[in-house]
């Protein structure tokens, strides 16, 4: 495909996917063997046996663990260091914002440069980056203003590397088997997230260097994997733009209006993170629990009640994606938000909070798991960063608004208000899933485009 073609490159152009003969005859891997994309017959193998695929979800997953330490780590050494709640807050949306704007960058390098040097680059960058920070920390010459930039920098290189990784997995994987490859992703985030708190609590116990040294660990084995990957990670058949300017950096926002199935679908996303997020849905939760009396113990269980949803929801979305027709999920991760949120209205006890909260969290990664096979089939090689891009900043961009907003009115009305906000905002959400497109969505391998 040429770049000419690739101007509306969202919408289905109806061009079969390139094979590997094709391949073979336009071009050749960049990196770092001879092994051709997956599309051919004889390449189609169990997902699991993708070798290429396996080392890049690994890959990201010790990444991914990392950074999930992080995000607990920072905000509890500067607690500890100076007992500040407002400290460990400024560090949290300051991994937020820079993540959500590198994002956008990270998405434009994608498409850009070679996706394997920019990973590369981002995990020995933290590597460097945390073994400084970690020195820093043993000779007890850490400050906060060095605490906040160091968590920066690590959430900036994230944010760079996510739709680096993301946009990769197109390559790596056939088309009809993008969806399921996204629903393994699901796993990945939600394990991770499951795991950092506990691994970063055990590893401060042992000393306050030892989580920040782990982290460390973490993308260096990170980087190893990264370079057994054998498969070029991008296609070489679009050719990136002679300049770099801000209006191609930001044109992944332009394919996702264009585009008639990613646009209903990201407009939802937008909606529904306003309001049920993991950190805001668990804000609700907390505040009515404390509300209603209840002990440190059941407060807790409620929040790992709602988080372990989502875990169990990452491992059955595989199986969703296979069997479900795309329209049936999200109509019913649509739906089932707003009528969870009047059902916690009624919950008789804390425990019922955390069990309703966690069915609407189970949805989450099935519907994550189909968006995301629809981006990697759909957009072309070439728009695949930037959309990606794109996708990140619009998912995150939401959700400090609903984690104020939530709180505010919690402390103004209470949490009969909150629910009741929850109820309206996701239903005035829900109706992009009534449109024609939603109601009758294709499976992501029958939009694929090379």
């Amino acid at each position: 495909m040429t770049p000419r073609q690739a101007t509306r490159p969202g919408i289905r152009t109806g061009q079969p996917v390139v094979t590997t003969a094709q391949t073979a005859q336009q071009s050749s891997p960049s990196r770092p063997s001879q092994e051709p994309p997956v599309d051919s017959a004889e390449q189609f193998v169990p997902l699991i046996r993708n070798r290429d695929f396996q080392l890049l979800w690994t890959s990201r997953f010790l990444a991914g663990l990392g950074k999930e330490s992080g995000e607990v780590a920072y905000p509890l050494l500067a607690l500890l260091l100076a007992g500040s709640a407002t400290q460990a807050g400024i560090i949290g949306a300051s991994q937020v914002t820079v993540a959500m704007v590198t994002a956008v960058i990270g998405g434009s390098l994608a498409d850009r440069v070679d996706r394997r040097t920019v990973l590369l680059c981002c995990d020995l960058g933290r590597l460097t980056l945390l073994s400084l920070f970690v020195a820093l920390l043993v000779t007890e010459n850490v400050t906060f203003p060095l605490i906040v930039a160091v968590a920066v920098g690590s959430a900036a290189m994230m944010g760079v590397s996510n739709p680096v990784a993301m946009a990769s997995i197109k390559q790596l994987v056939p088309a009809p088997q993008v969806a399921e490859a996204s629903a393994q992703n699901q796993i990945r985030f939600f394990t991770t997230t499951a795991l950092g708190a506990p691994v970063t609590g055990t590893l401060f116990s042992l000393g306050r260097a030892f989580p920040f040294a782990a982290e460390a660990f973490s993308y260096l084995a990170s980087a190893v994997l990264v370079l057994f990957i054998r498969r070029p990670m991008q296609s070489r058949e679009c050719e990136p733009p002679d300049r770099w300017t801000l209006r191609d950096m930001v044109s992944g926002f332009t394919v996702l209006a264009r585009n008639p199935i990613l646009r209903p679908m990201i407009l939802w996303i937008v909606g529904f993170n306003l309001t049920f997020t993991q950190t805001g849905a668990s804000l609700a939760l907390i505040a009515t629990a404390e509300s209603q009396g209840a002990s440190n113990f059941q407060i807790g269980l409620t929040v790992s009640l709602a988080g372990t949803g989502g875990l169990v929801g990452a491992l059955f979305a595989g199986v969703v994606v296979r069997w479900v027709r795309p329209s049936a999920t999200f109509l019913a991760a649509a739906w089932s938000a707003p009528v969870c949120a009047l059902a916690l209205l009624a919950a008789p006890n804390v425990m019922t909070l955390g069990v309703l909260m966690g069915c609407v969290f189970a949805i989450v990664p099935c519907v994550n798991a189909v968006f995301h096979g629809y981006v990697a089939a759909s957009v072309t090689d070439g728009y695949q960063g930037r959309v990606l891009g794109a996708v990140t900043f619009m998912a995150l961009v939401s959700q400090p608004i609903g984690i104020l907003g939530i709180g505010v009115i919690f402390d103004l009305a209470g949490p009969t208000w909150v629910f009741l906000t929850m109820a309206l905002v996701s239903a005035l959400a829900a109706l992009f899933s009534l449109s024609p497109v939603m109601r009758d969505l294709p499976r992501p391998e029958d939009v694929s485009v090379s």
